[in-house]
C-alpha cells in the first residue's frame, strides 16, 4: 500500500487495485486474498475473465456498492446472480458519493491474437477510468497499449499495465507515462498471467516520473 496526498493505494495483484479515502474504489479484483471489502464503488475495465471475475466481485461487493462495467462484463454478472450492474462506456463521467468517474478508452494498436486481430480492439469499447476523490485523479489504465487519447490526460496517479504480450511492454508504458505525465506511476498486469517484476522494474528505470513497485496485498 502506498498513500498518495491523502488516498490509500493498494495493488491486489495484476489489474485488481482497491483505492481509499473515507470512500473504497475497488477496480477489476481477480484472485483476491484477504479482506479488502466492501467497495462502496466497483469498477470493471472490460470482460475478459482476469477482469471481469464474477466470484471475486462477490468478495468485494455488498448489496450497497454501485458496480459500474461494460455491457459484456454485466452480461457475465447477470449471469452469475450479481444484483443491479450499470453499464458504462468510453466518454461517460458521473459523480458517486463525491467521487467522480471517467471512462476512457483502452485498445490495442500492436497486440495481435492472429494477424490483423488484435487482443482489444477499438471498437468493443473497453475501458480504463480516471477516478478522483478530493481533487486527486488517479488513472487505471485498463489493458491498453500507448493510444493517442492517453495525451493530455490530467492524471496525478497513472496505473499502468507493463507485461507486453497483450497489454504494453515495459518500454511502450514508459512512453505512456509521457503522454498522462502523472506525479506517480504503478506498475501492473505482471505476475499472475504473463509478464513478471523484472517488467516492473524495467519500466522503473525508463519512466519519466516517480514509480513505486508495489507488492500484492
Amino acid at each position: 500500500m502506498i498513500e498518495f496526498k491523502g488516498l490509500k493505494i493498494s495493488w491486489l495483484g495484476h489489474d485488481s487495485f482497491v483505492i481509499k479515502n473515507g470512500k473504497t474504489v475497488a477496480i477489476d479484483p481477480f484472485k483476491i486474498k484477504g479482506r479488502h471489502g466492501p467497495a462502496d464503488i466497483l469498477l470493471i475495465t472490460h470482460e475478459h475473465f482476469d477482469h471481469c471475475s464474477p466470484d471475486d466481485v462477490k468478495k468485494m461487493a455488498s448489496n450497497k456498492t454501485v458496480i459500474l462495467a461494460t455491457p459484456a462484463c454485466k452480461a457475465e454478472l447477470t449471469k452469475a446472480k450479481i444484483g443491479e450492474v450499470r453499464t458504462i462506456k468510453p466518454g461517460d463521467k458521473l459523480r458517486l458519493d463525491g467521487v467522480s468517474i471517467e471512462a476512457v478508452p483502452a485498445y490495442n494498436l500492436n497486440k495481435f491474437r492472429e494477424p490483423g486481430k488484435v487482443f482489444h480492439p477499438r471498437e468493443d469499447q473497453k475501458l480504463g477510468y480516471i477516478v478522483e476523490i478530493e481533487g486527486v485523479r488517479v488513472y487505471h489504465a485498463g489493458d491498453t497499449d500507448a493510444i493517442p487519447e492517453m495525451n493530455g490526460l490530467k492524471t496525478d496517479v497513472a496505473l499502468l499495465p507493463v507485461s507486453g504480450t497483450y497489454v504494453m511492454t515495459p518500454e511502450e508504458a514508459a512512453e505512456a507515462a509521457g503522454l498522462v505525465n502523472p506525479s506517480l506511476a504503478i506498475p501492473m498486469h505482471y505476475g499472475t498471467i504473463v509478464g513478471s517484476e523484472k517488467d516492473a522494474v524495467k519500466f522503473k528505470e525508463l519512466a519519466p516520473c516517480h514509480v513505486e513497485i508495489l507488492r500484492p496485498e
